[in-house]
């Protein structure tokens, strides 16, 4: 089959499309997706460059071409990352066989692949297109249970944009327990993650303001947001030290103290991504004496990829496909992904 091999650290040159890669086999309980397509995530790139190794504290884009010469071999679990890997944590598909204990009837089925597979404790989990093989190859293999049956007149392309994104900003607000009429900050809004933030705080009723480039304002204003701000404001001037009842942050870095400051006493942070810099000047004192809550967000709630996959077929929510490339051109890909001048998800077809 045609794949994507990521051979190691480093730049794109260590992205080898081939097409003689074997078809997996699903084994048991699992099924094998034909992939329709397949979204772009920072994490590809993360894990391309060394960034998750804790010998770096860059942001993304510092290494995004040539890779960081100063990674050590660790991936984002902790332990080391095994070469060479198909990555590619998002996949629309359809089931084409399956493995022993599950039924044939699904067999046909259209499906998108919830990106964490959950063992029997709750961090007993590997990641689609990480510890194990993902979507960026013609077919990938996923556990029966994690491969979930979607009924929709969207494209593969725009189903593909809805996995990692949506469920990892759905877990940010599940985890903080968004509410009708409260205010949420979504820092990097115009991303993946950010977009599908302020579609699903809209969705539960909370009043969203939105950090974007000042070129993207309308963009993500359309998608719910009702106050755009530039991503470089100065927080507690527009807003005071406790306006926010939440905080959805992806970016990190410097902005990160401002973020704490904009939280209203009892507030909830959450974080799912770090592309300004995973470094950051905490300050005790605002966190205790204004009793916040700090909340780190990977692993998904058990609920909320069957929950979402609910959202898309009732048309709560809505794809925001910012580019789509064959898949032998990953690397245009992740070049457009990372100039950042996009609103979405960038999808390989």
């Amino acid at each position: 089959m045609q794949a994507v091999l990521l051979t190691g650290n480093g730049g794109y040159d260590k992205l080898e499309f081939r097409d003689d890669v074997p078809v997996p086999h699903p084994r048991a309980g699992e099924v094998l997706i034909r992939i329709g397509a397949a979204g772009v995530n920072n994490t590809d790139i993360n894990t391309r460059i060394g960034w998750y190794s804790k010998a770096v504290s860059d942001a993304t884009e510092a290494g995004g071409s040539a890779g960081f010469t100063d990674a050590l071999d660790d991936g984002w679990s902790g332990a080391a990352f095994a070469f060479p890997r198909i990555q590619g944590a998002d996949a629309c598909g359809r089931i084409v066989t399956v493995g022993a204990g599950v039924d044939h009837a699904r067999i046909g089925e259209r499906v998108l692949v919830e990106p964490v597979f959950r063992g029997e404790g709750r961090f007993d989990v590997v990641y689609f297109g990480s510890e194990v093989d993902g979507a960026f190859a013609d077919y990938a293999r996923a556990p029966s249970v994690h491969a979930h049956r979607i009924d929709s007149a969207l494209s593969d392309a725009e189903l593909a944009s809805f996995p990692c994104a949506y469920s990892a900003a759905e877990n940010m607000l599940t985890r903080i327990g968004l509410a009708a009429g409260e205010s949420v900050l979504i820092t990097g809004a115009s991303g993946g993650v950010g977009s599908a933030a302020v579609q699903l705080a809209r969705r539960r009723g909370a009043e969203v303001t939105a950090m974007v480039g000042g070129d993207k304002a309308s963009a993500v204003k359309a998608l719910g947001a009702d106050r755009v701000v530039p991503r470089d404001a100065d927080l507690v001037k527009l807003f005071g030290e406790s306006h926010f009842d939440a905080v959805v942050d992806v970016v990190g870095g410097a902005l990160f103290a401002s973020l704490l400051q904009a939280l209203k006493p009892g507030g909830r942070y959450a974080a799912a991504g770090a592309i300004s810099g995973p470094i950051v000047n905490l300050d005790l004192r605002t966190l205790y004496l204004k009793d916040l809550l700090l909340i780190g967000c990977t692993v998904l709630e058990p609920e909320v990829f069957a929950n979402l996959v609910g959202y898309i077929e009732r048309a709560e929510i809505r794809p925001v496909l910012a580019a789509t490339y064959p898949r032998a051109e990953i690397v245009a890909a992740q070049e457009s992904f990372l100039a950042k001048r996009h609103v979405g998800k960038v999808v390989l077809v």
